[in-house]
């Protein structure tokens, strides 16, 4: 599924491009302008995996959405941890949809007969070590919010009645992905609880995601299905590419 920038496009195909963890921060001047004018010239449709402004400021959206103007393809994306840290999330993806981003949060959308699904997602762990609702309020708290999150998730891949679907998260929906990390913060960069809903649906073609910045570039689910970790440090780093380019 993975493709070199510059392979041809198949007839009736999409090809799709996708990075996360853009961390774009205030003082940035235009700091991915050229990479989405040349996306658009390469791809059909732009995927934003979550951390897409350092602090979630709002001048660190402000110059991000400034540079997607300069997207001449659309783009859909979700927002990351990061993007939660000033206590305005909402004023983010406001200032992201002006700018052209189509956000998912629980929502899903259609482009030229591929489906998007997708949501931030949330922590929580992998297999045994998942975390449980058991004992202090905290804890049951910290659970329902992860189970929160994944009802989103199942949300967005039931609107969806296309043959081909891609999931969009910040965190990791499998393990796979995220090993290289410190095993002792696994658990705090994804849940299997993504994983396992996912499938549960037919037509998930592949799952992108960012976040675990010194994380494996791809893994797949239980069932099969591919998932790509396309958080800028892992494609720099191990693949020496700018943004990662898919057949769907």
């Amino acid at each position: 599924m993975s493709l070199s920038p510059d392979t041809p496009q198949p007839n009736g195909r999409m090809k799709l491009a996708a990075i996360g963890d853009l961390h774009v921060g205030e003082n940035h001047v235009h700091p991915y302008r050229e990479l989405f004018q040349r996306i658009s010239d390469e791809a059909d449709v732009l995927a934003l995996c979550g951390d897409l402004t350092n602090f979630g400021k709002t001048p660190e959206a402000e110059i991000l959405a400034e540079d997607l103007r300069a997207c001449s393809i659309p783009v859909v994306g979700v927002l990351g941890n990061h993007d939660y840290e000033c206590g305005q999330p909402q004023e983010v993806a406001r200032i992201l949809h002006e700018g052209g981003l189509r956000l998912l949060d629980g929502e899903a959308i259609e482009i030229d007969g591929v489906g998007f699904a997708g949501c931030k997602g949330f922590i929580g762990g992998y297999g045994r070590h998942m975390l449980t609702a058991f004992g202090e309020p905290e804890i049951k708290s910290f659970v329902q919010a992860a189970v929160d999150e994944n009802l989103k998730l199942e949300t967005s891949l039931r609107m969806l009645r296309t043959e081909r679907n891609v999931v969009l998260l910040h965190y990791s929906p499998v393990q796979d992905t995220v090993e290289g990390e410190p095993p002792e913060i696994f658990a705090f960069l994804g849940s299997a609880r993504m994983g396992e809903t996912i499938d549960r649906f037919d037509g998930v073609k592949c799952v992108l995601h960012g976040h675990a910045h010194r994380g494996a570039y791809e893994g797949r689910t239980a069932r099969g299905t591919p998932v790509y970790n396309v958080a800028k440090p892992v494609l720099n780093r191990d693949l020496g590419i700018e943004y990662a380019l898919f057949e769907v």
